[in-house]
């Protein structure tokens, strides 16, 4: 006599997974002046990076622009306060 497979162990748990997906994330391109060196773009890509939310930070010295990779949208106010704090200017989205 064959017996039917289950899911579930001898002890009583249960083998069964369900894999969740992450939501997509939210890109969001800023502007930001007075960035002109490799200092610069650690500075600006921590402060921005240390935001709520934030997954992922890209920093372009050379374009002006800061790309933010974030769970959900962002509050350009934080922002703009992050970017102010470290002593450059957030001139808006790109």
């Amino acid at each position: 006599m064959e017996v039917p497979m289950s899911c579930c162990s001898t002890d009583g748990t249960c083998s069964t997974t369900t894999t969740a997906t992450a939501p997509a994330a939210v890109t969001t391109v800023f502007t930001v002046a007075g960035m002109t060196c490799g200092h610069c773009e650690q500075a600006v890509g921590k402060a921005v990076g240390a935001l709520e939310g934030v997954q992922a930070v890209r920093v372009d010295v050379q374009g002006g622009l800061v790309s933010v990779d974030s769970a959900a949208e962002l509050d350009d106010a934080a922002v703009r306060a992050a970017v102010d704090e470290v002593g450059y200017e957030l001139t808006g989205r790109a």
